[in-house]
C-alpha cells in the first residue's frame, strides 16, 4: 500500500491520533504535511521523527477555523511539497460541561475547530483534488458522534455534523474520484484520556468488549486503508474504531 509520491497534510498531527497518521502515511511513502497551531515544538519531533526513519516531512503552523491561514497553509504546501491529495482532519478540541453551564464561547470554539475547521480545509483542498481528478479526505470524527455523551453536547453536536457534511461531500465529489470517509475513534489513550481517574478507566474498560483502550495507532491503521487502493469502492461510510463499544 505505498504512497510514494503522495502528499498527505494530517491537521493537529503534533501528538496523539494526528501524531500516529502522520507517522503511518510517511512509512507508506508519503510526504507529510504536518499541521499545528501551538504545539510547535511537538510538530517538529513528529517531523524530525519522520525524517530520522527516511520521510519526508515539513510543519505548517495554521489555525484551521481561519479560512485565510488555511488558504495561506496550503499554498505554501503546494510550493514546498507539491498538491495535497490526502486530507485528514484531525485537529480538535474539547470543552466539556452539562449544557445548563455551558457558555457560549465554549460551544462556538468547539464547533469552529471540530467542524468549521473540517469545512475550511476540506472545501480548500477539493479546489486542487477537482483538477486532479483524484483525492482522499479522511475525516477523524468520534463515537460520541454517533451516541451523545453527557457533557458533551458541544463536542458530539461537532462530531455528528462532521459525519453528515462527510456523507453528502462524499456525494458532490465521487465522480471525480474523490473519496470521502469518516473514522470513528472509540477511547483512545491520548493525553485527554490520561487524566482519567482509575475508576473512571474501569467503567470505561467494562463497556469495550475487546477489554481495552485503543491507541492511537489503531486508529491510524484504519487511516491508512482508506488512502490506498485497497479502499477505491468506499465512500460516505463512518468506520468505528471502538474495540466493538458501539456495536
Amino acid at each position: 500500500m505505498s504512497l510514494n509520491g503522495k502528499v498527505a497534510l494530517v491537521t493537529g498531527a503534533s501528538r496523539g491520533i494526528g501524531r500516529a497518521c502522520a507517522l503511518k502515511l510517511a512509512g507508506a511513502g508519503a510526504a507529510v504535511a504536518i499541521n499545528y497551531t501551538s504545539s510547535e515544538k511537538s510538530a517538529l519531533e513528529v517531523k524530525n521523527e519522520i525524517i530520522a526513519n527516511g520521510g519526508k516531512a515539513l510543519c505548517f503552523k495554521a489555525n484551521v477555523s481561519k479560512l485565510d491561514e488555511v488558504e495561506n497553509m496550503y499554498q505554501k504546501i503546494e510550493e514546498q511539497l507539491g498538491p495535497v491529495e490526502i486530507l485528514v482532519n484531525n485537529a480538535g478540541v474539547t470543552s466539556d460541561t452539562l449544557l445548563m453551564r455551558m457558555k457560549e464561547e465554549q460551544w462556538d470554539k468547539v464547533m469552529e475547530i471540530n467542524l468549521k475547521g473540517v469545512f475550511n480545509c476540506s472545501k480548500v483542498a477539493i479546489k486542487k483534488m477537482l483538477k486532479l481528478k483524484k483525492g482522499r479526505i479522511i475525516n477523524i470524527t468520534s463515537v460520541v458522534g454517533i451516541t451523545g455523551n453527557a457533557g458533551q453536547t458541544n463536542y458530539a453536536a461537532s462530531k455528528a455534523g462532521i459525519i453528515g457534511f462527510s456523507k453528502s461531500l462524499a456525494k458532490e465529489v465521487a465522480n471525480r474520484n474523490i473519496l470521502v470517509n469518516c473514522v470513528a475513534p472509540g477511547y483512545i489513550q491520548t493525553d485527554m484520556t490520561e487524566g482519567l481517574s482509575e475508576k473512571v478507566k474501569e467503567n470505561l474498560l467494562s463497556s469495550i468488549p475487546v477489554g481495552r483502550l485503543g491507541s492511537p495507532e489503531d486508529v491510524a491503521n484504519v487511516v491508512q486503508f482508506l488512502t490506498s487502493p485497497s479502499s477505491d469502492y468506499i465512500t460516505g461510510q463512518v468506520i468505528t474504531v471502538d474495540g466493538g463499544m458501539t456495536m
